[in-house]
């Protein structure tokens, strides 16, 4: 299945029903008067979040999506049917924009969620309505209104609690293999990662931690240099960042202020979210040349750093101890400020 995070589409709510004119003839009813029903309204377009989508894929093939028009009035005051509603399933986590004003219409990040994307246009009036002391005979009605029209860009936001961030080659995708049921594609070269991957670890109370691979984050990721641009935005929803440093690379300090910059330029907030610093591959160098690494990356940073080897296995069970301690920090300090707020 091709992974895929956004697509333009266009939605048209429903034509309201056009009002009609008619007069009762009934044979017992003198001077019977107008009885032209009034049009239905048109349906809406509806995009619900499901949890058996994981992309935007079907959107690639299906841009145009049309709601049902509304039916004309009919004769002794019928007013027509109303269009039925057309929902659209989506995956949770997709921003919806109004293309032309750029306006966030709305963020589906729970199952069921709902938005009105395009309202149906009201039915219009029949000859009934126009019925005055001046007018006895009223011999028109209203056209129904047309339904909005809209251009959307859906935006397909990963919903992780724990996102992975580093380098190409820092060995991300090893570590969500590991940790995981996840089995990405690994390779010993830069962007082997073309796609976020997912995977769920098991957490001590049993639940299962969403965790997310972003890959593609390079120097200039957030003006589009390399695959980051289109992968930054999945950073946006994790609530912590494990942030992977290689720890044979040629400078290790400078990798690590390359994604930090690259966070603050995208988004500022990002940079300021709760990290876990890592040195992955600690077992491919020298213990004394790891000492010095260590030691360098930690006054870079202002924290303490973990070490893991993600293919041997090894210091990933602190790693683990780490994350679920530092949700459960984030978790009471949302839980405050929401107590706060209300």
């Amino acid at each position: 299945m091709r992974f895929i995070d956004q697509a333009d589409i266009r939605v048209q709510g429903g034509k309201g029903g056009d009002g009609m004119v008619a007069f009762r003839r009934e044979k017992y009813v003198p001077a019977g008067g107008p009885a032209g029903g009034n049009g239905g309204k048109g349906g809406s377009v509806i995009l619900q979040a499901v949890s058996n989508l994981q992309t935007l894929l079907d959107f690639k093939y299906s841009r145009i999506f049309a709601a049902q028009d509304g039916r004309k009035g009919g004769p002794k005051n019928l007013t027509g049917a109303g269009g039925d509603d057309l929902n659209v399933e989506v995956p949770c986590g997709t921003a919806v924009y109004d293309v032309d004003s750029g306006e966030l219409l709305g963020d589906l990040t729970e199952v069921d969620q709902t938005l009105i994307v395009a309202i149906g246009g009201k039915g219009g009036l029949g000859n009934k309505h126009f019925l005055s002391n001046r007018t006895r005979a009223p011999e028109h009605s209203l056209p129904g209104l047309l339904g909005q029209e809209r251009n959307l860009r859906l935006e397909l936001k990963l919903l992780a609690d724990v996102g992975i961030i580093g380098l190409p080659n820092a060995g991300k995708s090893t570590l969500i293999a590991v940790l995981s049921a996840a089995r990405p594609k690994i390779a010993d070269y830069p962007f082997t990662t073309l796609i976020p991957n997912l995977g769920v670890v098991p957490h001590p109370s049993g639940d299962g931690i969403v965790f997310a691979d972003i890959p593609g984050l390079i120097a200039g990721a957030h003006e589009g240099t390399g695959l980051g641009h289109d992968f930054l935005r999945h950073v946006e929803r994790t609530r912590l960042l494990v942030h992977l440093i290689d720890a044979t690379a040629e400078d290790p300090v400078r990798d690590y202020q390359t994604i930090q910059k690259e966070l603050q330029a995208y988004n500022r907030d990002l940079a300021q979210r709760h990290q876990i610093v890592v040195l992955n591959k600690v077992d491919a160098i020298l213990p004394e040349q790891l000492g010095h690494t260590l030691e360098q990356v930690q006054q870079a940073t202002a924290t303490p750093v973990l070490t893991i080897s993600a293919v041997a296995k090894t210091g990933l069970d602190p790693l683990l101890q780490k994350i679920w301690s530092q949700l459960e920090v984030i978790k009471k300090s949302v839980t405050t400020n929401m107590n706060v707020i209300s």
